[in-house]
């Protein structure tokens, strides 16, 4: 039987979807997968969405929403692979008994604010140049070592070449 990894979006959700297809394609011949926008879960208004108005929207509440309604709809063991602003979701999540097994987050550079780290197996990966990544400081109060992709942004999980070496390397 297949682990299930559970896929949570950006910030964008299905807004621009376009990538997610570089993952779940070449997971899904090891992994039970299943898709969560994370704009769903957090009840986001998408009427007239910019990066500043779907921030906003869940620092304010919707990480909280999304959280709750993730513990409701996975009660059973699984892994995460989460980008951004799922990343933090699913570190919250854990944090409040959802049962992961191990969390891939790639530039959930919100993390930078956690004091405590879910009890399951962290790999973290950040873009050097994201100017919003977790300092080398709290990456040590954490105990936690990221994978620091060299010449890379914020936006390097949507780069095809890194979405399809990764996702190899979780089939290992």
């Amino acid at each position: 039987m297949k682990s299930r990894l559970i896929i949570l979006s950006d910030l964008w959700g299905d807004q621009k979807p376009d990538w997610i297809g570089n993952y779940s394609n070449t997971l899904k011949s090891e992994f039970e997968i299943k898709y969560y926008d994370c704009c769903t879960l957090g009840e986001i208004n998408m009427d007239s969405p910019t990066e500043q108005s779907l921030h906003s929207q869940f620092v304010n509440q919707g990480i909280d929403i999304a959280v709750k309604k993730l513990l409701e709809l996975e009660p059973s063991k699984l892994n995460i692979l989460a980008f951004s602003i799922g990343g933090t979701i699913a570190w919250k999540a854990g944090l409040k008994g959802l049962n992961i097994s191990t969390l891939f987050a790639i530039s959930s550079t919100r993390l930078r604010y956690e004091t405590e780290k879910p009890n399951c197996k962290l790999k973290l990966v950040f873009g050097a140049n994201d100017s919003f990544k977790p300092n080398p400081e709290w990456f040590n109060r954490m105990k936690i070592s990221p994978e620091i992709i060299k010449e890379a942004d914020h936006d390097i999980y949507r780069n095809e070449n890194f979405a399809l070496k990764f996702s190899e390397g979780l089939k290992k």
